[in-house]
């Protein structure tokens, strides 16, 4: 079966994103020609599955970014609310994880990088995330959308590595134990 993998940043406080969607304090600080390893992290992956709140906090941002295909988990959307440039590019989707992954897997999909708060939540819920890179930027925010929420059990995290940027970005590795 596919595995996921995460890949996020986090205000110092523990938020992803305000509570509009908003992602200008993430790009308030510059980190000049920092590689923080985000390229070669993407060109292992087969696709992207991120949240509704995600995907249209991205759409903001300009051009799409992604070369990789992407789907969205929603339960209000539909491929009709696709905008026609993201054609065949972006699918939407009501499914859950694990069947999403099943799904996905059939399709030739072996790694996905899993984005968006309550997504990655409910994946890690489900053990279908094999590791974790959080990045967190030197500022915060007082309130927003929060990265992490409350669990049904404990969920055992495996240090792997930490990297501090000249930027202030704190980077962290992590692989997921088994569970508790």
């Amino acid at each position: 079966m596919m595995t996921g993998h995460i890949f996020i940043a986090t205000s110092l406080d523990g938020y992803i994103a305000r509570l509009d969607g908003g992602l200008d304090w993430l790009f308030a600080s510059d980190p000049g020609d920092e590689d923080h390893g985000y390229d070669a992290f993407i060109a292992r992956m087969d696709g992207i599955i991120m949240g509704r709140g995600t995907y249209e906090s991205v759409l903001t941002l300009g051009p799409w970014s992604y070369s990789k295909p992407v789907v969205v988990m929603s339960r209000s959307l539909a491929d009709a609310d696709v905008p026609a440039e993201l054609a065949g590019r972006v699918r939407i989707t009501g499914e859950p994880p694990r069947a999403l992954f099943e799904r996905l897997s059939r399709e030739g999909w072996r790694r996905a990088y899993v984005d968006g708060g309550a997504v990655i939540r409910s994946y890690l819920a489900e053990g279908l995330i094999e590791d974790v890179i959080l990045t967190r930027a030197p500022v915060l925010i007082g309130t927003g959308r929060p990265l992490f929420g409350p669990l049904d059990r404990d969920l055992r995290l495996v240090h792997e590595r930490t990297e501090a940027f000249p930027s202030g970005l704190v980077q962290s590795h992590y692989s997921v134990a088994s569970p508790a």
